[in-house]
């Protein structure tokens, strides 16, 4: 479970057996790229066929009891009222002053029952916030190392989970409560690629044979494991936030384009005053995508400049995309700048110009039936 410091997955031994590159994300020791993929190969396996991701980092939680849904409503940005029992909602956590303690999904099992996954290094404050103000009879459960998750993602993953007699094609934003082999594992279809994909949560102990299954299936048709870089670049392709670069304390819903994840009319929600009367003022800076137009790569933190030279915003998240083969970028602007307009990105004392686009980068099949 730990390695100088680091927690590990369920897979970890399978990951150092397979000769990954391993580096820390939120405080776990995880893969970034497998030899003989590499980024760019695993992440065209996804786009293309099939790969799969180890995620067992993601935090898992649990609100029970009577009302538990209608208590994690009044906490929570999204509105658990706009789904029913067997479907998911991607959600925020956000402190009064509106900024992002967390985002993660929430999966509705009943009104009574909650079933959470944040983000790695914010799962124990998620839960202490949501502890402490529980009513008498809600109960809040950190239950981050009871299970593993795996992500299966691509065009073939319907195929590699039906070879397996796992439940597919079920609808985007839902989950199925099934078993493989006699052992209980949840079929969510969620992802953060894109692409047409699930996530799958076993039990922690279950979670290696599973793996192992699952790795054959995937290798017959092409596809492969994939590790956190190819994760990261799938994601800024469509576009999707990372907690701590494109959200954050700093960063609220409103300025990250996040604000159709807020239920609005909600009477209560951490951080609703705030975020409403941001909301109103359109004062705040905005999260647009940047399409590098020449060689280049923007990374987070780099300044962008108008045509003028005045600085314009701010770099929250940047990298190569390899479906594009350009330089793309997640930036924070200034309303006065418009869509298709073309500014300088600052990267380490040299311009590179980019448009101003609207995310996502590219066409994927993510809710395609």
């Amino acid at each position: 479970m730990s390695t100088d410091g680091l927690l590990t997955s369920p897979l970890h031994e399978r990951h150092v057996a397979l000769g990954a590159k391993m580096a820390d994300f939120g405080g776990w020791l995880m893969p970034i790229e497998y030899p003989g993929g590499g980024v760019i190969a695993e992440h065209t396996a996804v786009r293309e066929r099939v790969g799969m991701f180890d995620v067992s980092h993601l935090g898992k939680a649990r609100v029970s009891g009577p009302g538990a849904a209608a208590y994690v409503n009044a906490c929570l940005t999204n509105d658990l009222g706009r789904i029913q029992p067997g479907k998911a909602q991607y959600t925020l956590c956000c402190n009064e002053s509106g900024g992002v303690v967390d985002d993660l999904i929430a999966y509705l099992r009943s009104d009574d029952d909650v079933f959470l996954i944040p983000n790695a290094a914010n799962t124990a404050t998620v839960v202490d916030l949501l502890q402490a103000s529980a009513p008498v009879g809600i109960s809040v459960e950190n239950l981050h190392t009871a299970y593993g998750v795996i992500a299966v993602q691509g065009t073939l993953s319907d195929e590699v989970l039906g070879s397996l007699g796992l439940p597919v094609g079920h609808e985007y934003m839902s989950f199925v409560e099934a078993e493989w082999e006699g052992l209980p594992v949840i079929v969510c279809r969620t992802g953060y690629t894109g692409e047409r994909g699930y996530e799958l949560v076993p039990m922690w102990e279950n979670a290696g044979p599973l793996w192992d299954t699952l790795a054959v299936a995937i290798t017959e048709r092409g596809g492969m494991p994939c590790g956190l870089g190819a994760r990261d670049t799938l994601r800024t392709e469509m576009g999707y936030p990372l907690h701590g670069n494109d959200l954050s304390l700093d960063i609220t819903p409103v300025m990250a384009g996040s604000a159709w994840a807020v239920g609005w009319d909600k009477p209560a929600f951490w951080g609703k005053e705030a975020l409403t009367e941001q909301r109103a003022a359109k004062t705040s800076r905005l999260m647009r995508g940047l399409l590098v137009a020449g060689r280049g790569i923007p990374r987070s933190h780099c300044v962008v400049k108008d045509a003028s030279g005045a600085e314009v915003g701010e770099v929250t998240s940047g990298t190569f995309s390899p479906t594009l083969k350009q330089g793309i970028a997640l930036a924070q602007l200034e309303r006065s700048v418009a869509m298709g307009d073309t500014v300088t990105i600052d990267v380490r004392g040299r311009g590179l110009e980019a448009q101003v686009v609207k995310p996502p980068f590219v066409d994927v099949q993510t809710k395609e039936a």
